[in-house]
């Protein structure tokens, strides 16, 4: 069987490092991949007996791409430090590899857990994120700032496993509307260019609402349900309008003094 490496990226993941690690201990290498955290992520990680590689980079794509060549096996597992590998997802990628793969790369399904509670609705299950189980020379990861883009270079195209990854992606609503503000950054960012409005910002932001609430039925998980929509309702209306603030250029106003009235 082909022996895999697992590479997980860390951004001040201190609290959650420990349980993607213990999650693969089956595989044959695993990497932890830390983009300047600023609190113990490093020093836990160590303790924990792998390997760890740091970096900085703002681009999400680099930072997948930095990981991925850390890696010194043919195939490569990418996981996310708030991502649990289950014990079904551990056998099927072991009998994946012990076969001959149908494909060079694999989506994995995520099962999100939010608000004391399994997310059915909202868009978030089955809910994938790129690729997360490929062959190390059959991928390139563009240099994308937010959602990285990806080439396959093989000719066996992308297949989807059956079993899920486990996904805590916010510990709690603070972290919810800390992650909102730096993926509208990033995400603004990667408008830079294009002309929008705060119409435009509001607009699009009432779409994202409704698609989550309503069309993606949000409304079967109760409050998490709406809180997710809310948060991509917010998401993407500061998206906008950072991009929309960037393009106008605001600034304060000239310091001129003021003409003191007669008494």
């Amino acid at each position: 069987m082909p022996k895999i490496s697992v590479c997980i990226l860390t951004k001040n993941d201190a609290e959650t490092v420990t349980g993607a690690v213990e999650s693969v201990r089956w595989a044959d290498e695993i990497v932890v991949v830390d983009n300047a955290s600023s609190d113990r992520t490093v020093e836990v990680a160590r303790a924990l007996g792998v390997r760890v590689v740091q970096i900085a980079t703002p681009s999400f794509g680099e930072m997948r791409r930095s990981a991925a060549e850390a890696c010194s096996n043919e195939w490569v597992f990418s996981l996310d430090a708030d991502e649990r590998c289950t014990p079904a997802l551990r056998e099927e990628i072991k009998a994946l590899l012990a076969a001959e793969p149908a494909h060079d790369a694999y989506q994995v399904p995520r099962r999100n857990y939010m608000m004391g509670r399994w997310i059915k609705g909202s868009g978030w299950y089955p809910n994938y994120r790129g690729l997360q189980l490929f062959r190390k020379d059959r991928l390139r990861y563009l240099p994308d700032i937010v959602h990285e883009g990806y080439e396959l270079t093989g000719g066996r195209g992308v297949g989807k496993l059956q079993n899920d990854v486990w996904h805590f992606s916010y510990q709690n609503l603070e972290e919810l509307v800390h992650k909102m503000n730096v993926f509208s950054s990033l995400g603004a960012q990667r408008m830079a260019g294009q002309r929008v409005s705060m119409g435009s910002a509001l607009g699009h932001a009432v779409w994202a609402f409704l698609k989550h609430y309503i069309f993606k039925a949000g409304f079967r998980d109760g409050w998490a349900g709406f809180v997710i929509a809310l948060g991509n309702f917010e998401g993407t209306f500061y998206r906008y309008a950072k991009a929309h603030e960037s393009m106008k250029g605001w600034d304060l106003p000239a310091n001129q003094p003021v003409p003191r009235e007669p008494s």
